[in-house]
């Protein structure tokens, strides 16, 4: 069972990086690769933030 949570939280992580890689150009980020992987890596950290909130939501739905 366990393993089976840690697949999920596995794909979910992977699906969410990718769809920000996606969609960064539709971010008010800073237009850098090194900004694109550093922000693409960190989104679950980075979720506390509202900015970073409002920013991913934009990038998803791009």
């Amino acid at each position: 069972m366990s393993n089976l949570i840690v697949v999920v939280l596995l794909v979910a992580y992977v699906g969410g990086v990718w769809k920000f890689w996606t969609g960064f150009e539709k971010t008010n980020f800073q237009r850098s690769l090194p900004t694109r992987i550093s922000l693409a890596l960190l989104w679950p950290v980075l979720m506390v933030n509202k900015s970073f909130r409002r920013n991913f939501t934009k990038a998803l739905k791009g």
